[in-house]
């Protein structure tokens, strides 16, 4: 029998968070399998066979967080809304995924890792940040198709208006310098963004 018809989803799923934790307080580099498997509660001997090496289980580790938080970042974003209100609501999610707890450890780990292990910054940039960029920019020429944007080069908007979304209060909280938002601000930030956004690809009546 093929070892992986006895792999359990949820053993899979508590390997997974024991692993989230390790590499969330040591880094990638100072992780090690046999403290992920204490973490995880699961024996080494279970552990390899589900991941057979670190890289194997960051690059899983990544990839799901990635999936997770996009497809909730674009669960909305269809064409029957105004612009205006799907972009709100894309900002607003994304830069609620950019300040979680699970958001700020990918980023603090790839930033540290990514010049020893590049080959790890490629599968975090491929399942995360390029996926979000190709799903903004399908969408902004769909509407753009349709006359309800005005978007020549749909890839460079949607990095402009991601980047919108990572002003002052995304910085600080990477660098642990703000632990809560003030009340509003990002409402704030988004509704700031979305108006600059359209100021310059919203259809002119």
């Amino acid at each position: 029998m093929d070892l992986s018809e006895g792999l359990s989803p949820q053993k899979r799923a508590q390997i997974l968070r024991g692993a989230a934790a390790v590499f969330a307080t040591d880094g990638y580099e100072g992780a090690s399998m046999a403290r992920i498997a204490v973490v995880a509660a699961v024996s080494k001997g279970t552990l390899y066979n589900y991941f057979p090496s670190k890289a194997a289980l960051f690059t899983a580790f990544v990839q799901e967080q990635c999936s997770q938080n996009l497809a909730h970042v674009f669960d909305s974003a269809d064409h029957d809304g105004e612009p205006a209100a799907v972009l709100r609501g894309i900002g607003e999610r994304m830069m609620r995924m950019m300040l979680s707890p699970s958001g700020q450890t990918i980023y603090r780990v790839m930033i540290s890792e990514a010049a020893k292990f590049p080959e790890l910054a490629e599968t975090f940039f491929a399942a995360g940040p390029a996926r979000a960029l190709s799903f903004m920019a399908g969408w902004l020429a769909e509407e753009t198709r349709r006359g309800r944007l005005a978007v020549a080069d749909p890839a460079f908007a949607a990095e402009q208006f991601f980047a919108m979304t990572q002003t002052v209060p995304v910085l600080r909280r990477r660098l642990g310098l703000l632990t809560e938002l003030p009340p509003g601000a990002i409402d704030r930030i988004v509704n700031a963004a979305v108006t600059m956004f359209l100021n310059t690809y919203g259809v002119r009546p």
